[in-house]
């Protein structure tokens, strides 16, 4: 066992997941979402196959990372000493280069409550992670001196007794077949006399090692096509959704094929031959299904639909992305149609995005499909957990190359 974590904005739980795979033991997760902690609860909290020393004090329920202070802050002192390692990726919704980037988000505050959590509990390690925005300045919006919100927090982590170091690295690199390119900074107590820089170049170092010991190729990224092509619904049958109360809805009967990539196998581990949940197609109108086909066939693959693209087809949506078979996918977002099937007219299951994001099949996720509307910005559906998670494989990594630090 390498040392005992806790994970906050831990969403339906990736991080903890790839954590735990690597011998952490996790303390308690910080959720908001009921939905998104529905699911962490149900696979890393009530689960045999892992489980968190959940404190008597705590119930087990969604809260808020400011409800967790203003209610546990003598709880949290008296853990000090007990935790080796806090882990979160604070909201990042006011730095994402994809979005309307703003540093007077509210959402970018939350940040300022990791860092009071972390002044209460003083663990020996910290893990952030963040879309790369966060290490983008802001310009000409009355930021301070104009400098990326990630020096600010370097310096507060200074103040509180922490030297830091940071770094971007594209989960594709690691195994997940998925351009996702991630904002890390880790930051070590300084009573421990360890560097931060070489910590992140060991866990450089130890990528051909990981990826070997996983069965994975080590010289290139692993592609879609491995990832999610046992999962296609052409000439498989169809069945109604097992796994909600959508019988209009239809899902693929899987089985599980002969020949699986080692990619495949990786997720398939520990499903003991049971199928994936979260399979259901989405109901596509003819005119979209064709709209779909028309773009496979006559647009390129693995990126975005160029102006002219898009101009051609009168497709006002700003990101499309018809998958290519033999590359990576880009960024798994919260949006289920930013991304189009490589040779299927049709977006994803929320099971293929979970497989481009290293969620093994048995890791099984809870609440409803999707949500629209003012709701978006309240509900945090399947889709959402899926598209806002770490990737558990590349979390896993990270946790390895903290093993017995001292």
């Amino acid at each position: 066992m390498k040392g005992n974590f806790i994970d906050l904005f831990a969403g339906c739980g990736g991080f903890s997941l790839g954590l735990m795979n690597a011998g952490w033991n996790g303390l308690f997760a910080v959720e908001k979402d009921s939905m998104a902690f529905d699911t962490l609860r149900h696979n890393l909290v009530d689960n045999d196959k892992f489980k968190h020393d959940w404190p008597s004090w705590l119930k087990k329920e969604a809260t808020t990372i400011e409800d967790l202070i203003e209610n546990h802050s003598e709880n949290l002192k008296g853990l000090n000493g007990m935790v080796d390692l806090i882990v979160g990726g604070p909201p990042c919704q006011g730095f994402s280069m994809l979005g309307l980037r703003n540093s007077d988000d509210p959402r970018n505050k939350l940040t300022e409550k990791y860092l009071e959590v972390v002044a209460l509990i003083q663990p020996k390690y910290i893990i952030l992670e963040n879309v790369k925005g966060f290490a983008t300045k802001f310009d000409g919006d009355g930021c301070k001196d104009h400098v990326p919100y990630s020096e600010i927090v370097k310096e507060k982590f200074d103040a509180l007794g922490y030297d830091t170091t940071s770094m971007m690295v594209s989960t594709d690199q690691w195994g997940v077949p998925q351009r996702r390119t991630r904002f890390i900074l880790l930051a070590i107590r300084k009573s421990l006399s360890q560097c931060p820089d070489q910590i992140l170049e060991d866990f450089q170092g130890s990528r051909h090692q990981y990826l070997s010991g996983k069965g994975l190729p080590t010289d290139r990224s692993v592609t879609v096509h491995e990832a999610i092509s046992d999962l296609e619904s052409k000439g498989k049958k169809l069945i109604p959704v097992t796994d909600a109360n959508v019988p209009s809805y239809q899902q693929i009967k899987y089985r599980e094929p002969k020949k699986l990539s080692a990619y495949a196998k990786m997720m398939r581990l520990g499903s003991n031959g049971k199928a994936p949940d979260s399979l259901r197609l989405t109901k596509h109108r003819p005119a979209t299904v064709a709209k779909f086909q028309l773009i496979l066939d006559s647009c390129g693959k693995g990126h975005n639909l160029t102006n002219h693209d898009r101009e051609r087809l009168n497709i006002k949506k700003q990101v499309i992305v018809p998958l290519a078979k033999g590359k990576v996918s880009p960024t798994v977002t919260t949006l289920p149609d930013d991304i189009l099937h490589y040779s299927e007219p049709r977006i994803l299951t929320v099971r293929e995005n979970a497989r481009l994001q290293s969620f093994p099949d048995w890791f099984e996720f809870k609440g409803k499909y999707t949500t629209g509307g003012k709701l978006r910005t309240k509900e945090c559906p399947r889709y959402t957990q899926v598209g806002n998670a770490v990737p558990p494989l590349f979390a896993e990594a990270l946790g390895c190359v903290i093993d017995g630090l001292e």
